[in-house]
């Protein structure tokens, strides 16, 4: 059973999810602020975290920097929750390591399917348990959840962890944005198919002098490529 941190200063509408997710199945924690949300965090680290953009005394930007900063937190799943519908506001948010968003009004039971299935895709599959993934400098260890470029460690969210290691079993095929979608993310294709491009784009930032092995395929979608002998 998944733990769900639900941080909204909205009481009707933090109770109105806190029900259904419990009535779905999950374990659930409201925190209405940006500091008890990363105190919850600290004391019962849950495995996702429905979080809003805007709090009364951070912003869900900031709570999601500090989550995404902190080894004990890094991995955590974060979906962000808000009214604002502007793509550079998504955009924002994918920048400082969120898995996904969600725009106000929603369905609720389309919300609880969606977590689900990024809950789905969270973790490591467990025909993963294998040898780490070498490519050149990028060395990504599927077991240990550890990825690095140059022998030096990089971060990686969640969601990176789980587009790049797809991408990189797959070396040299196209990966279209709709497969991606489906097989990374548990989404149907119906989804903004930008949300795809920006976390390409902050994946391909950090794998510093490897980036050009990660390879856009005009009009279709991604490859991870062989470096050059």
């Amino acid at each position: 059973m998944a733990h769900v941190l639900i941080v909204d200063d909205e009481p009707d509408l933090a109770q109105l999810i806190d029900f259904n997710l419990r009535d779905a199945g999950f374990s659930t924690q409201l925190a209405a602020t940006g500091e008890t949300a990363l105190a919850s965090a600290r004391e019962h680290p849950p495995e996702l975290v429905l979080l809003d953009l805007m709090l009364p005394d951070m912003s869900g930007i900031d709570v999601c920097r500090q989550l995404r900063a902190q080894a004990a937190s890094r991995e955590i799943l974060i979906v962000m929750l808000t009214a604002k519908s502007e793509e550079s506001d998504r955009i924002r948010g994918f920048e400082v390591g969120a898995d996904d968003y969600v725009v106000k009004p929603f369905s609720v039971r389309e919300l609880v399917l969606r977590l689900k299935a990024i809950l789905r895709r969270g973790g490591v599959p467990p025909s993963s348990q294998a040898a780490p993934l070498a490519l050149g400098a990028l060395k990504l260890d599927l077991t240990a959840h550890r990825f690095y470029v140059e022998e030096k460690e990089v971060p990686l969210t969640a969601l990176e962890f789980r587009l790049l290691g797809h991408l990189m079993t797959r070396m040299g095929r196209v990966q279209t944005r709709e497969q991606l979608l489906e097989e990374v993310w548990g989404l149907s294709s119906s989804l903004e198919t930008r949300t795809i491009d920006t976390h390409v784009m902050r994946l391909r930032d950090k794998l510093g002098p490897a980036r050009a092995l990660l390879e856009t395929v005009r009009g279709v979608g991604y490859r991870i490529v062989e470096p050059s002998p």
